[in-house]
């Protein structure tokens, strides 16, 4: 474990884009050859579209990755943060309570608060607008939600006083675990029960991915599935009655451009079905 350590301690910005790299092609292989859904769609146009949004996701947290390492050295140099005030334990133990909290705060909470806060839905459902949700789909963001997501990978550093080479780890995982969970594949269901216990499966992620409500304000979680189990938000449903996308745009030249889905979170709001964020519902809050 301690070698693990040292590795994320000092990992090369190389090795983090193999990872992302090499998760999609891995997915992208295993999705092209037992496909839940056979989509009569262009892959690669669809993949450029969700590319183009990995990109702009890089480059935000790349320019302000120098937040992230001065926050989380802040953190240790005062002793301050949840993993600094427990009790002295293995490193594996360490490295697992932390990740847990790293998940909790800065995926599974955002993700929440994106579906709970009008203004952060407006940019989070360009991820939804996809419908043909795939391996490509999991760095679908737009720059505007990646910002604020970032803050809260940031906060999340920082109260729980995560080392860099801890946070280095989680995002590995987190980025490997979303291609996962997002690509199209189906597993088999005596699989599924028991590793959705654990992490976050395709078969449970794609239900939040349905178009409409209320499937799609539940299952939240990035890599662990326990934090949907807790607070009451996980679902289940049959693969084969999902419709990706969200219902108010579900016209292909409003999800497919990507001119267009840029300018979403600026353009007059749809409430879905189910009225979610409607006018008369907002002006009470």
């Amino acid at each position: 474990m301690q070698q693990l350590a040292d590795y994320f301690a000092t990992i090369p910005s190389t090795h983090r884009s193999a990872i992302l790299v090499g998760g999609i092609t891995l997915f992208w292989l295993i999705e092209g050859a037992l496909p839940l859904f056979r989509f009569k769609y262009n892959k690669w146009k669809h993949a450029g579209i969700n590319i183009f949004f990995t990109i702009t996701t890089i480059i935000i947290n790349f320019a302000m990755a120098f937040v992230l390492v001065k926050s989380s050295d802040w953190a240790i140099a005062h002793d301050f943060g949840l993993l600094q005030w427990l009790p002295e334990m293995p490193l594996w133990a360490y490295a697992l309570v932390g990740m847990l909290l790293l998940d909790l705060i800065g995926a599974y909470f955002v993700h929440w608060t994106e579906h709970k806060v009008k203004w952060m839905w407006r940019f989070h459902l360009i991820h939804h607008t996809d419908t043909h949700v795939d391996t490509t789909t999991a760095n679908r963001h737009h720059p505007g939600e990646s910002v604020f997501r970032f803050v809260f990978t940031t906060a999340a550093v920082v109260l729980t006083g995560a080392p860099m080479w801890l946070v280095f780890l989680y995002q590995a995982l987190s980025v490997a675990l979303s291609q996962f969970n997002h690509a199209n594949i189906n597993l088999p269901d005596s699989v599924d029960k028991v590793l959705s216990w654990i992490i976050v499966t395709p078969n449970m992620h794609h239900v939040h991915h349905h178009y409409v409500q209320p499937y799609t304000d539940t299952n939240y979680g990035n890599i662990f599935s326990v934090w949907d189990r807790l607070f009451g938000t996980f679902a289940r449903e049959d693969g084969d009655k999902l419709v990706y996308g969200i219902d108010t745009h579900m016209a292909p030249h409003e999800n497919g451009r990507i001119k267009n889905l840029l300018k979403i979170p600026f353009q007059k709001y749809r409430p879905p079905v189910g009225a979610k964020f409607s006018e008369e519902s907002f002006s009470k809050k």
